[in-house]
């Protein structure tokens, strides 16, 4: 939502305050109403529709609080920020438990006022897109989309449905690219917790300290920076299923705090000193092999055997190349509405390539070579030369494993190389993730300079 389409209602019994705050707001770009006690606010209410209010705790007659109260009625949408000269721990405490956003101290201060509205009106975007998204998506993730002859795939479909109507936590394992987020998904879709929210996280992609944020929030204050207080991953996802993904690649002091929070059901922000139930279904992920960081000392046993109770192992795609010509056909399906192009297929000889292929990137990697493949084609089929892979590599039947290995090598590197070794665009050509890429290169000792 655009700030010219916000609509903030400003609550305060005093004038200067009232028109102060709606001078500040309108020139930040919002559309701003007044109302000067909680009874007209109520009646503003019940006629106008606001995307946030601003309201003081002390007013004459109606104050603050009932408003918030009478707000989480008429509309429950609406956030509302209290405003106090008051500032203990109970009212503020109070507010917040009843709905408020959050509360401000007088005498307030514009640039904390704008960055709160700034944060404020992201969030409500973003809740508002994945109300959107959920909806779109609730067909996408059920598990009959999902395309596979695969008897190995149908067996942990199988497996997957009986485990989606328990509450126990989920370890789905498998290499980068294979679905292990849609089938967390699909999970979620088919559990009793579906009209809940669906929240992932990669554990992979950020550091131990922002990490610890991101899972658990922070109050304000708490370290440098932290100038709001924000809700992590674990509060976001209450009444629904929180994903983590690539959990194998957290500290060993995020895993013991997370041990606790399974163990426990309960965590605190950071910086907070109150404790917050979990309300959340675990589905935990991981491309590593946690028994081998296990006997390596980099993953804690007790916190395996914490998320280990239902274990979903997807196969890689060179394992199931029956499903090939069936994600195929579905893929372009798809990318015929996106390019807008008239695809008619692939030729045998595509599709000889493909079935040869060892696929490293898996699933993902398989939908990133047709879009290429769509968006380079100049007829309606698809030939080898428009898909950029190696025309006389995969060929498992003849080649040995150290071949193998060195095919994924050489490839890898040609595509480095051919995107100059900017990491995130070549991770997204080989439809990996860039951790996942991090440690290919590190596996086969690919250097830049290396033709």
């Amino acid at each position: 939502m655009t700030k010219q389409k916000t609509r903030i209602l400003v609550v305060d019994d005093e004038e200067i305050v009232r028109e102060s705050l709606a001078a500040w707001l309108q020139e930040d770009g919002y559309r701003v109403e007044m109302a000067p006690g909680g009874e007209i606010a109520i009646e503003r209410m019940r006629s106008g529709q606001w995307a946030v209010l601003l309201v003081d705790l002390k007013m004459p007659g109606v104050d603050g609080l009932q408003v918030l109260e009478e707000a989480r009625k008429l509309q429950p949408d609406a956030s509302v920020i209290i405003m106090t000269a008051y500032a203990t721990v109970d009212t503020a405490v109070k507010a917040i438990k009843m709905g408020a956003y959050d509360y401000l101290v007088k005498p307030l201060r514009p640039e904390e006022l704008s960055s709160m509205m700034e944060r404020l009106i992201t969030q409500q975007d973003m809740m508002r897109e994945n109300i959107l998204l959920k909806r779109a998506l609730k067909q996408q993730y059920s598990f009959r989309d999902f395309l596979s002859k695969s008897d190995k795939v149908q067996a942990i479909f199988d497996v997957a449905k009986a485990a989606a109507g328990s509450a126990s936590t989920i370890l789905i394992l498998g290499e980068s690219g294979t679905g292990k987020e849609l089938l967390a998904r699909a999970i979620h879709e088919e559990s009793r917790r579906k009209s809940g929210p669906f929240v992932a996280v990669s554990c992979a992609a950020l550091t131990e300290t922002l990490l610890e944020s991101e899972l658990f929030g922070h109050e304000k204050g708490a370290f440098t920076g932290a100038a709001f207080r924000t809700k992590g991953k674990f509060e976001l996802a209450r009444g629904g299923t929180l994903f983590l993904d690539e959990i194998g690649d957290i500290s060993t002091k995020l895993q013991l705090d997370l041990l606790r929070v399974l163990e426990e059901r309960r965590f605190y922000r950071v910086g907070g000193t109150e404790p917050i139930d979990v309300d959340a279904r675990i589905i935990a992920a991981t491309n590593r092999d946690l028994r081998k960081a296990i006997d390596g000392g980099t993953f804690r046993e007790d916190l395996y055997y914490r998320i280990n109770v239902i274990a979903l192992t997807i196969p890689p795609l060179r394992e199931r190349k029956e499903d090939i010509p069936l994600l195929v056909e579905h893929f372009l399906e798809r990318l015929c509405i996106e390019t807008g192009k008239r695809l008619e297929g692939v030729s045998a000889e595509t599709m000889d390539l493909l079935m040869s292929y060892r696929w490293p990137g898996n699933v993902r990697e398989l939908k990133n070579i047709l879009e290429r493949g769509a968006v380079l084609v100049r007829g309606p089929i698809i030939e080898p030369a428009d898909l950029g892979l190696p025309l006389s590599e995969g060929d498992e039947g003849q080649e040995g494993a150290e071949s193998l290995r060195e095919m994924e090598r050489r490839h890898i590197l040609k595509v480095l190389n051919d995107h100059d070794w900017n990491i995130t665009r070549s991770a997204q050509a080989l439809g990996i993730d860039r951790v996942t890429l991090y440690h290919k290169v590190k596996k086969y000792n690919l250097k830049e300079e290396e033709c």
